[in-house]
């Protein structure tokens, strides 16, 4: 199962009712925290989940709200007894930003890993997850994260029979490894069918809208996006500050069709985004104002 769980829902501070905006997902007994702002070990607490496992964190820009609780999170992930390497990935600059953060926090039992992005799009993987960062449009450099976890074919046993292929060597070829039989080198794509669906989250917050996030969101279980305000009259202050009105995340959903839809990154004046919700479910139905703690359990479809 790929898990799913949106810790907060805040933008700019934390309120007693909403912890700031971030990400976990789990698969495959891996973690990935997607931001990291002030209160973010609490979410997690509430949640009950653990802070040992994550292999990854992602920032998608470097404003207090969404990197300020790192230095905390490190220190809990120091006094659990970790040792594996942690792998931070963001935009330009984030080895400086962290390492000024770490002045409160300078000694780790764990070695801190790299990856910055430079280009629109970035693209590595993760223990079976394929994450794709692309830049969007705030007023510092901002990304946003697609995970993908891709599925492949079936094994098509009466090929391999045919094939001549030993017993023995089928998990090989499901594993996607090249086998050598009397002579011969038979490779998976003999013997597998094509790739069936597999399961994609796209998250984004603190952007006004752009392409890349919709091209992101196509083919997403889930599309986690940001509704900084609800209310009719706040569309001059969404394009000062460039961020996104309800409307205009749901514009994007119903271009991008992703499964479904949930709305986070409210201002802290926005106390029920609820309300609003009537007039977005007309421009994408399979609307969430989430709140949170809110959760899924993404599975596979029978193929």
């Amino acid at each position: 199962m790929f898990d799913i769980c949106l810790l907060g829902t805040g933008g700019m501070m934390p309120l007693p009712y909403r912890w700031l905006t971030s990400l976990m997902t789990r698969y495959n007994g891996s973690q990935i925290l997607i931001d990291c702002g002030e209160g973010t070990q609490i979410a997690v607490k509430e949640k009950g989940w653990s802070f040992k496992p994550i292999d990854l964190i992602c920032f998608t820009h470097y404003h207090a709200d969404h990197i300020s609780g790192l230095p905390g999170l490190l220190l809990t992930m120091g006094n659990s007894e970790r040792t594996e390497p942690l792998l931070l990935a963001g935009p330009r600059g984030l080895e400086r930003v962290v390492n000024a953060l770490r002045t409160i926090a300078p000694e780790l039992p764990f070695p801190l890993e790299f990856h910055e992005f430079s280009e629109k799009d970035d693209y590595f993987q993760l223990k079976g997850q394929e994450i794709h960062a692309f830049r969007v449009n705030h007023n510092v450099t901002c990304y946003g994260y697609s995970i993908s976890i891709p599925r492949a074919g079936r094994f098509q046993a009466d090929k391999a029979q045919a094939l001549g292929i030993p017993v023995r060597s089928w998990n090989l070829l499901q594993k996607g490894q090249s086998v050598d039989f009397e002579g011969r080198t038979f490779t998976p794509d003999m013997v597998m069918g094509p790739p069936r669906q597999g399961l994609k989250v796209t998250y984004c917050t603190d952007t006004r809208p752009t392409e890349s996030l919709t091209e992101a969101a196509r083919g997403s279980n889930l599309l986690i996006c940001e509704g900084m305000y609800g209310e009719t009259d706040k569309d001059s202050k969404a394009l000062e500050h460039k961020h996104m009105t309800f409307r205009e995340a749901a514009r994007i959903a119903a271009a991008a069709q992703p499964g479904e839809m949930w709305l986070t990154h409210y201002s802290p004046s926005l106390s029920h985004p609820e309300e609003y919700l009537d007039e977005v479910r007309k421009i994408f139905p399979a609307a969430v104002a989430a709140r949170d703690g809110r959760s899924v359990e993404l599975g596979f479809t029978e193929e």
